[in-house]
């Protein structure tokens, strides 16, 4: 079994509504020893291709599109003759950092092939109107971008997210997944959906 998942952290900034962060993020690589599917293009699109390595690139997917998400894109685009694809619920943030770039518009239950494993989209919005996630049953993995994280939802206190939408998306497709299953998340560590699911009330009487 040749096929598997590889992880990079990069390392720049996040901008939204006049304030920018330093951030890490982690780029998840799904594929084989000849082809692969990038997901997220965060900030250093030379480390994410030192990575790739001479395999083929099958897609570039945007988990949504906030800044640090997507600024290595079009670089990769470039480099590697694939395409970028995003919800396009969150055109408005991509266009803000490609004002004439365009990408392949991703829907609810899209599927990817690479390697022989199949990626299944699930739009999951809340702390984007287009974030999604990308479910590999065959690896037993969800890559959750910023809609889940190792102790709660992604943050929901900026422009364009809301905090009962991801917890819709949270509680009715993320933990209705196998407990077992992965969460490789946008930033920080990983963990398990059987994890976190006990946790959901809290985030609810947190609320935020």
């Amino acid at each position: 079994m040749s096929h598997r998942v590889e992880h990079v952290v990069t390392s720049g900034t996040f901008s939204l509504d006049g304030g920018t962060w330093e951030v890490d993020n982690n780029v998840w690589l799904v594929g084989d020893d000849s082809e692969v599917v990038i997901i997220d293009a965060a900030h250093d699109p030379d480390e994410i291709l030192a990575a790739v390595d001479d395999r083929r690139v099958v897609a570039i997917i945007c988990t949504h599109a906030h800044d640090d998400h997507i600024n290595a894109a079009q670089d990769l685009a470039e480099a590697t003759d694939a395409l970028v694809h995003l919800h396009p619920a969150d055109e408005e943030l991509w266009r803000r950092v490609y004002p004439d770039a365009d990408y392949e518009p991703l829907h609810d239950g899209q599927q990817f092939e690479v390697g022989g494993v199949f990626l299944e989209v699930m739009h999951t919005p809340g702390h984007a109107p287009g974030a999604v996630c990308v479910y590999a049953p065959q690896l037993g993995v969800v890559f959750s971008g910023d809609t889940l994280f190792e102790g709660g939802p992604g943050a929901t206190g900026r422009s364009f997210s809301d905090f009962p939408t991801i917890i819709d998306s949270i509680s009715e497709r993320l933990l209705a997944l196998p407990g077992e299953t992965i969460v490789h998340t946008g930033h920080g560590h990983s963990t398990t959906i059987a994890a976190e699911s006990p946790h959901l009330q809290e985030w609810i009487d947190r609320g935020h």
